[in-house]
């Protein structure tokens, strides 16, 4: 804990933004996080409580009291100790993680939480900035060799875990960059590239071998998921991978997008999120496109109210857009949660992101009924309002309403992951179509294929970064065992 009555005599310090006008010029951050006695305070008002639920409301339940507490009392250096404990890449969570351990935390009972997201944002930009992240390569090599398909979160973790367990891995990638979604999903102005880039040599350093530009499997037919990111000039079949390597992790994402299968689909300017993101994140890193798909002037809508949206909201204007509209297919969320209700879970409620307040017109309780075009090219859409009633979705006569639109981003999540992957191994699936395998058992993070395993997104589905990490943690304790029938990795 922190300062036992800091909970009574500090209040909640949000990290800063910087002006909206001045952000949108730029693709860098734009977070202002709290300096050292900004940061003090705030672990002051970590509280007593007995039992912390923010350490299970955080999936890879960081240690949260302990680095509040070793931030209040100024040693930082333990800080980073404790959290790496728990979680390989805090720089990523603690810009993009939602932060369910706020959620959970006790004070937000009958008060505003700890600011446990800026906490760990402040601790790990600190541990770079004194040099305290270090390589750690493992004193023995096991003489052991991992596949790791696909360099996310997921993957990344896992292959983290694996190399400094002494084994020699080596991570396969589809696109010509390390970072799977991380780096074509989630916009520089969210997550700049260089955080992934310096993870990457810390990685090399401790033994990981990455292989860019290689998929496994064969190359996707024309379709849908032709769609998805894949820079891929080389392909590497299940067979070598099996043969080469004494285990194979499979942690891709979650790529194949919700379809919105409606009259018009098939017009020019429709287009999926991850179409447009990716495009913008290269363009970041220099890469040259032959066509990108650009809002600049262009009357945006985006379909679909997560986060993936909110980042198609941030890029549209940044791009110079003439106006930005987000639709939600579900009814406007309340303000303000009902915390007996909900706490210590995840509440529903309204959530406006630093997109949305960079200018975006947001419509609840929506739907598309048709794509409307002219010469082969969006120009609209029709929509109509929508009631929920008895948990089926009811259209309500007299609302429909025709919308002015150059640009249609369809951000209704994801449904599975690309499935050429888990075909080309027989990997058996679920009922949502990822990779089948349990999580808690003798055979954890198993498949039925031998000595394949699975983790992140390509198991369990589109999710959250920290989620990711969480999985590709545990799977590398689950192949290290299945390895050396031991294991002295954290679960």
């Amino acid at each position: 804990m922190g300062k036992v009555t800091g909970f009574l005599e500090y209040e909640r310090l949000e990290e800063g933004y910087e002006p909206p006008q001045q952000r949108v010029k730029t693709w860098k951050e734009f977070v202002i996080t709290l300096a050292e006695d900004q940061a003090k305070v705030q672990g002051a008002r970590c509280m007593d409580c007995g039992t912390p639920f923010c350490n299970n409301g955080c999936p890879v339940n960081n240690i949260i009291p302990d680095f509040n507490d070793l931030v209040f009392q100024g040693d930082w250096k333990n800080a980073i100790e404790v959290l790496h404990q728990t979680n390989n890449f805090p720089e990523f969570t603690g810009r993009v993680c939602p932060a369910p351990c706020e959620a959970a935390c006790t004070l937000n009972v009958n008060d505003d939480p700890v600011g446990i997201k800026s906490i760990e944002h402040a601790i790990i930009d600190r541990a770079w900035a004194e040099g305290w992240v270090k390589p750690q390569p493992p004193a023995v090599k096991t003489g052991k060799k991992v596949a790791v398909v696909g360099s996310g979160p997921a993957g990344l973790a896992a292959a983290q875990q694996l190399a400094r367990a002494g084994h020699d891995v080596t991570v396969f990638e589809k696109n010509s960059r390390i970072g799977g979604l991380l780096r074509y999903g989630i916009p520089d102005f969210k997550m700049e590239k260089s955080h992934i880039d310096r993870r990457i040599e810390q990685m090399q350093a401790e033994g990981v071998v990455f292989r860019t530009g290689v998929l496994v499997g064969a190359m996707p037919a024309d379709g849908a998921a032709a769609k998805v990111t894949n820079d891929a000039k080389d392909t590497i079949t299940p067979e070598q991978l099996k043969a080469e390597f004494d285990a194979v992790l499979l942690a891709g994402g979650s790529e194949t997008s919700r379809d919105l299968p409606v009259p018009g689909r098939e017009l020019d300017g429709v287009h999926f999120a991850m179409e447009f993101l990716p495009q913008q994140n290269k363009v970041v890193a220099g890469d040259k496109l032959k066509k990108q798909i650009r809002a600049d002037g262009k009357h945006v809508i985006v379909i679909g109210g997560g986060d993936t949206g909110s980042d198609c909201v941030g890029t549209s204007n940044r791009h110079g857009a003439a106006s930005v509209t987000q639709f939600e297919l579900m009814p406007q969320p309340p303000e303000v949660e009902d915390k007996p209700l909900t706490w210590p879970y995840w509440p529903t409620k309204l959530r406006t992101s630093s997109s949305h307040e960079e200018g975006c017109e947001r419509t609840f309780a929506i739907a598309t009924k048709e794509f409307i075009g002219s010469k082969g090219k969006v120009t609209g859409l029709k929509t109509v309002h929508v009631q929920w009633q008895g948990g089926k979705m009811v259209e309500l006569p007299g609302t429909e309403k025709e919308w002015k639109a150059d640009l249609v981003l369809l951000a209704m999540g994801f449904t599975a992951p690309v499935p050429t992957v888990l075909d080309a191994f027989g990997v058996e699936r679920d009922n949502r179509g990822n990779a089948k395998a349990a999580t808690d058992s003798a055979t954890a993070y198993r498949t039925n294929v031998d000595k394949v395993f699975a983790a992140g997104d390509m198991r369990r589905g589109q999710s959250l970064v920290v989620w990711a990490i969480r999985e590709g943690r545990q799977a590398a304790r689950a192949v290290d065992e299945y390895l050396m029938g031991t294991s002295a990795l954290p679960r």
